[in-house]
């Protein structure tokens, strides 16, 4: 039997798309082995949203051809779609083993069907992901994934039920994921069904599954949603797609909210739960982002006290608006940026999970992260439901199972790096 590997790079909806990608080989009769040394196939699930993105692709590629001369390896997501004759002169050997495909090629030959990515098994995740919408109507300055994705398309309300309960039936929880999910609308409805109205119907529809959500934009959290955000089987973790907290640099980005509505919305999502675990993303060194403008974000982000931020430093990507602004940030004072915000979110990390300690949590026990060092000292690994990387202490001869979830104390922090925090269960 071929076996093959997949290499995954960036976020959640490739993740979801590279559990499809294996589910369907898998189908094909290809044995699905990630520590096979001797693939016959190699997928690698590309990303563009940076320049460093597009450098660590290059970079996968590469190694993939070289350390498996004999494997075909298949480059597909965003970054295959807008480069793939850079990607082809990647092969210098001349043997003909590389192959840029399009996402929407590798199962089927219908372009349209941006939903079919629809695995029924998932080999590299404990969570079930589901997508319910891909592509963004925004035209941000900066960003080039609008580009390989295209316009926002929305997965009909009554196919998102459908395939939640077919993932109700094996997994505790599920990751509602997309582009911008708060463009999320069902255009088949009398009026505008929005992401408000299609949680409200899953979660009348389903009885068990607990749902995550992806990346929120600001604008978009009301009373509504925040409403329906706080029934109990949707986590306490949200994620703000802020990029900036200075008007005037909101203003250049191009989108479609201010400070204010940012302050706003983080507090009307901590409303909606008991402390939730609150993240956003930040850019910095936006084209002519002086240290006034800087300071502005970095103290916003400081009051809202976030528990953490991805912080990416700003990358000039081709085709789009931004890439020919001028008044760049010099490459120090970037960098000089960057690590006062990654200071902030590691503070606000460590905050966060010391307000917690002794408190009672439910956590998802992952697969493929136990050790025999672990086994031996009963000790094994999950996923909080406010996003906290777990280390858990368990009784018995068998570790939990993959997927299950425990009901445990928060004990003692942890070093951040393998955990956030130690754990003991208190019922099963």
């Amino acid at each position: 039997m071929p076996t093959f590997l997949v290499q995954t790079l960036g976020c959640k909806l490739n993740q979801l798309e590279s559990e499809a990608i294996t589910d369907a080989f898998s189908n094909k009769g290809y044995s699905y082995n990630p520590k096979d040394e001797s693939p016959s196939l190699i997928i690698i699930n590309t990303c563009t949203v940076t320049s460093k993105a597009d450098q660590k692709a290059r970079r996968v590629i590469r190694k993939a051809l070289r350390d498996y001369p004999c494997a075909r390896v298949i480059v597909t997501g965003c970054y295959a779609q807008l480069n793939k004759d850079d990607i082809i002169k990647l092969e210098t050997d001349g043997k003909g083993r590389l192959s840029v495909i399009g996402k929407d090629k590798i199962i089927s030959h219908d372009k349209n069907d941006l939903f079919q990515f629809n695995p029924k098994k998932f080999s590299q995740h404990t969570r079930s992901f589901l997508k319910i919408q891909d592509g963004c109507d925004k035209n941000c300055t900066y960003c080039k994934i609008r580009l390989a994705r295209g316009k926002s398309v929305s997965l009909d309300k009554d196919e998102v039920l459908s395939r939640l309960r077919i993932l109700e039936k094996n997994h505790a929880e599920a990751v509602l994921t997309g582009v911008n999910i708060s463009q999320y609308k069902d255009d088949g409805t009398d009026n505008i069904f929005n992401l408000s109205a299609l949680l409200e119907y899953l979660l009348s529809g389903t009885e068990r599954i607990a749902i995550r959500l992806s990346s929120l934009a600001p604008e978009s959290i009301d009373e509504r949603l925040v409403k329906v955000l706080s029934h109990p089987r949707i986590r306490p973790h949200f994620h703000l797609s802020v990029q900036s907290c200075s008007n005037i640099i909101l203003d250049k980005m191009a989108r479609a909210y201010n400070s204010q509505t940012v302050k706003r919305a983080a507090g009307l999502l901590r409303g909606a739960k008991n402390a939730p675990f609150l993240a956003c993303d930040i850019i910095a060194g936006f084209p002519g982002e002086t240290e006034i403008e800087f300071n502005e974000t970095f103290s916003i982000c400081k009051e809202l006290d976030f528990a953490w931020i991805h912080v990416f430093p700003f990358s000039k990507r081709q085709g789009t608006p931004a890439f020919s602004f001028k008044n760049t940030v010099t490459e120090s004072e970037v960098t000089k940026r960057v690590n006062l915000l990654t200071n902030l979110a590691k503070q606000g990390r460590e905050d966060y999970v010391r307000r917690w300690l002794g408190k009672d949590v439910d956590a998802l026990v992952e697969k493929d992260k136990l050790k025999v060092k672990d086994q031996q000292q009963n000790i094994c690994f999950g996923t909080s439901e406010n996003y906290l990387k777990v280390k858990i202490q368990y009784e018995g001869v068998n570790p939990p199972l993959p997927g299950s979830v425990l009901r445990c104390r928060l004990t003692n922090i942890g070093d951040f790096k393998n955990c956030d925090v130690t754990a003991v269960i208190l019922r099963k």
